[in-house]
């Protein structure tokens, strides 16, 4: 099958959109301004110099610009001097980020949520892929798991968790469900999240699961039982009578497809490798990546079509 083509409506617009992503003239507003220096506690214990606002904003140049810390540090002592501020060392930046707590801007928000949901792999350490296909794995080739929920709507990232690479898929679906805010009405996966914990924790936050059955399954609980026929049992039924390809179309479930292109772009733009070594400084430079994408996100996409020859 041909492989489908696409056009863009909005070229100019999403041209300046490309070049807004990396230009020099950084806009500091108020609220990092006033809030650089930590605030006066009580605690006991040397106390903060510099707030997290200053050491997000530090982080986030340092991986908008593919940066050690190091060579962060130094950019900010040209970017920050100017307003008469200091500047954190790369080692405060490494020790404040293990404990950073980020979050995720949401810049455009629509109506009730339709949530595609996946995850994908960060490497951490290990062989490139050249040696890969040539002399195989090694042992020593370690991966992180990032767990992603987009809205399909606007493109940006609602929720993120990382975890090692044993965690299952549908182990994180709850977190996700936990961390996107509002209303939710779907939630779309694959396979792998067809679970019955994972379709109560959907059906606690009043959304509908777009989850395909997977091959060989079975109904949950059948016709001559008590109770309502479950949302999932009647999924399969369909499937049988109509086909999986029908129900994909009829159900939306290829809007799933969104969240697999929010990975191609964020491991296009950021590389598919952490830098960090610790779990913690790992888990802040993967979410803030996620932070940093929404932002380009909301500064301009593409608006395709298919074309068909």
């Amino acid at each position: 099958m041909a492989k489908t083509r696409y056009k863009v409506r909005n070229w100019p617009e999403y041209n300046r959109a490309l070049k807004e992503r990396y230009r020099l003239t950084i806009m500091v507003s108020e609220e990092i301004f006033s809030g650089w220096y930590a605030e006066r506690s009580g605690t006991r214990g040397a106390p903060r110099r510099y707030s997290d606002v200053a050491i997000t904003f530090a982080l986030t140049i340092r991986l908008l610009f593919h940066l050690p810390l190091r060579g962060c540090e130094g950019v900010l002592k040209q970017l920050v001097a100017l307003l008469g501020l200091a500047v954190p060392d790369y080692t405060t930046l490494c020790r404040r980020g293990k404990r950073l707590a980020v979050r995720l801007p949401r810049l455009k928000r629509g109506g009730h949520l339709w949530m595609a949901v996946d995850a994908s792999g960060l490497k951490v350490s290990g062989e490139g892929e050249w040696k890969v296909r040539m002399h195989g794995a090694g042992k020593r080739r370690t991966w992180r798991k990032l767990h992603i929920g987009v809205d399909v709507e606007t493109g940006e990232i609602v929720a993120g968790a990382m975890t090692t690479a044993d965690v299952h898929d549908s182990q994180v679906l709850a977190n996700l469900l936990e961390g996107a805010e509002g209303p939710i009405e779907a939630v779309a996966g694959d396979g792998a999240y067809d679970t019955r914990d994972n379709y109560e924790a959907i059906s606690n936050r009043g959304a509908r699961a777009v989850i395909p059955p997977r091959r060989g399954s079975r109904v949950w609980r059948h016709g001559n039982r008590w109770g309502s026929p479950l949302p999932r049992d009647e999924t399969l039924r369909y499937i049988r009578r109509h086909g999986r390809k029908k129900w994909k179309q009829e159900s939306g479930y290829h809007r799933r497809s969104l969240a697999e292109t929010t990975f191609f772009r964020l491991k296009t733009i950021f590389d598919e490798k952490l830098s960090a070594r610790l779990f913690e400084n790992q888990e802040t430079e993967a979410l803030l990546r996620l932070a940093i994408l929404n932002r380009m996100t909301a500064i301009g996409m593409p608006h395709s079509y298919p074309v068909n020859y």
